[in-house]
């Protein structure tokens, strides 16, 4: 059986260094040049379908990172109208990570569970809600219901209804006053009325709800963001990886609703974990069925990541108002969906 031209180019080399002493250096040049381009070749012939995986996962790769998300929904015209891939420009990527260590109040009502890297935080100092109600006695009012016949109508300008979110970061002539939930706890003061009428309706139906990390200035953002990269960085990603990953779970700062002390995180005393399961708790299915009657939203719901850009949360609940809240939660729509129809 004739052999075939690689081989023989092989044959060629090996007898030309026996053969010759003094010609070993190309003998052994030639062997190399022959074998690399085999190599080459039989790749070439036997991995095309290979290359075309790493192509694939290539393209997979720059289309589904945190930052595309928004970008990339061409369905949702909203989003395709506005600038994207905003760089904050109050976040030092090089800043070294250090631990927190500052001290936090806990309670019934009102837990900070900045220390528990979304994880428990049973076991710390309790405020009741009754302590809460007392601070707001002096301040606490009756919402008046609106006229059902009354046409609806939004302004983008109005205060409940501000988009915060990676692509529409906090602007810096947004303005707000805080108020008292307990010592330590402050969110927006003009959603405090509705949060606790909220609370004492689910009390009154034998849930109990539990405030967890209402306002957070943007100091305490960027701590717990680069807690977050850390832990990543912890588990073998890089720092780019790593901050892809915590854009997901915890907002970029500049760009938190927490920040305007708009944005609620709620759990319950049986389940203090901050995570899907949540939803599957009597104080879930609660909130999700009657938040909106107190202007309340989920404000990231499940299916709705690739125009929120953050994962499923089911404890983190928004204010808008009971007339926005009631359409968004109705309609099974997202915030930035609402601003799309109605904005």
């Amino acid at each position: 059986m004739h052999k075939r031209i690689n081989e023989k180019i092989k044959d060629f080399f090996i007898n030309l260094g026996k053969q010759h002493r003094f010609m070993l250096p190309v003998a052994v040049v030639g062997l190399f040049v022959t074998m690399f381009v085999m190599r080459v070749s039989d790749y070439l012939k036997r991995g095309t379908r290979r290359f075309a995986c790493v192509l694939f996962v290539l393209f997979i790769s720059l289309f589904s990172n945190s930052f595309a998300f928004a970008y990339f929904n061409n369905g949702n015209g909203f989003l395709n109208t506005k600038e994207e891939a905003v760089i904050l420009a109050d976040i030092d990527h090089t800043m070294v990570l250090k631990e927190n260590n500052e001290s936090t109040i806990m309670s019934d009502n009102v837990v900070d569970p900045f220390d528990s890297e979304y994880g428990d935080v049973e076991d710390q100092d309790t405020v009741s809600l009754e302590e809460i109600l007392d601070v707001r006695e002096h301040n606490e009012t009756i919402q008046e219901e609106k006229n059902d016949e009354e046409e609806l109508s939004f302004n983008s300008d109005d205060w409940n209804l501000v988009l915060i979110n990676k692509q529409h970061p906090i602007s810096t002539d947004y303005e707000f006053t805080l108020g008292n939930l307990s010592n330590s706890m402050q969110c927006d003061n003009r959603i405090i009325d509705d949060l606790l009428s909220m609370m004492k309706a689910a009390d009154k139906d034998g849930i109990k709800l539990v405030v967890c990390s209402p306002y957070r200035d943007l100091e305490k953002q960027k701590k717990l963001f680069e807690r977050k990269i850390r832990y990543y960085i912890k588990s073998g990603y890089s720092y780019i990886d790593a901050y892809k990953l915590s854009s997901q779970v915890v907002t970029i700062p500049g760009a938190s609703e927490h920040q305007v002390g708009l944005a609620i995180d709620l759990i319950s005393p049986k389940y203090t974990m901050l995570d899907e399961g949540f939803e599957n708790t009597d104080a879930g299915r609660w909130l999700k069925k009657h938040c909106h009657e107190f202007g309340f939203i989920l404000r990231y719901p499940k299916g709705k990541e690739n125009i929120t850009s953050i994962e499923y949360e089911p404890w983190h609940f928004r204010y808008v108002g009971r007339d926005a809240a009631t359409i968004i939660m109705d309609n099974e729509i997202c915030l930035e969906e609402f601003w799309d129809l109605y904005m």
